[in-house]
This record gives C-alpha cells, sequence and structure tokens, in this order.
C-alpha cells in the first residue's frame, strides 16, 4: 500500500519548521554581509579582544585588508569607536569599555592586519583635603 503524502499529519509542522530555519539564515546572511539577503556586502564582523592589567587597558582588533590611513579610531573616555574600509572591506565596530580610560593617553598601532590601541586608566576618585 502507498503512503499518499496530503495525508501526513506532520507535513504542515515540518514546512513550518522550515520557514522559520530559513527567515532564520536570511537573517543571519543579512547581518554578517553575505549571500542572499544581505544588508551591506562589503561590512565585516572584527574579532575583538579587550585586555585589563594594572592600570592600562589594551584593545586588539585583527583587520585584515585595510590600510594604515583608513583607520578611524575615536574615544569618549568609555566607548571605543573603530571605522575602517579598504578596496573589499569595511569594518563598524562600537566597543563599551570594561572600565573608564583618560582617552587622551591613547596609543595605537597597525601591523599586519593587527590593530592594537592601549590607554591608561582614569581615576576612579579624587582625594579630598579636609580643613
Amino acid at each position: 500500500m502507498r503512503r499518499d503524502d496530503r495525508d501526513d499529519p506532520f507535513d504542515e509542522f515540518f514546512r513550518e519548521i522550515e520557514r522559520m530555519m530559513n527567515d532564520v539564515m536570511d537573517d543571519a546572511r543579512a547581518q554578517t554581509g553575505s549571500g542572499p539577503g544581505a544588508s551591506d556586502p562589503g561590512s565585516a564582523d572584527v574579532h575583538l579582544d579587550v585586555y585589563e592589567k594594572d592600570d592600562q587597558l589594551r584593545v586588539v582588533a585583527d583587520i585584515p585588508g585595510i590600510d594604515k590611513g583608513d583607520i578611524d579610531l575615536r574615544c569618549d573616555g568609555e566607548v571605543l569607536t573603530l571605522d575602517a574600509a579598504g578596496d573589499t572591506r569595511e569594518y563598524h565596530e562600537r566597543v563599551r569599555l570594561p572600565s573608564s580610560v583618560d582617552e587622551h593617553s591613547a596609543s595605537a598601532s597597525y601591523n599586519n592586519g593587527i590593530l592594537e590601541v592601549t590607554f591608561d586608566r582614569a581615576d576612579d576618585s579624587a582625594n579630598i583635603d579636609l580643613s
């Protein structure tokens, strides 16, 4: 006896699961900038690490394929903003730093696709003299 697929009680259920999975994959492609449905095909994710040591904070980011002159860094003491654009890739990242930093103490280097930015931590409090 041959089974008729139209009588499968789970057919509609599996079609709905497949539709939801396709929606999830379309959203993922749009966020990563690849595949059909991508909103910004040149955009790339930044692999970024933040290290805290004593009175310094160091941010290391992998941004290959970018010339040094095409990197724009800004910091307001709490958020580091990275914008970089090359011929084939663009990076746009905002990183909330784990502690306040002195943005005027920043030093940065870029070598072989690795960006490193170092900050001194901001003083959390000031001494108050009693008279």
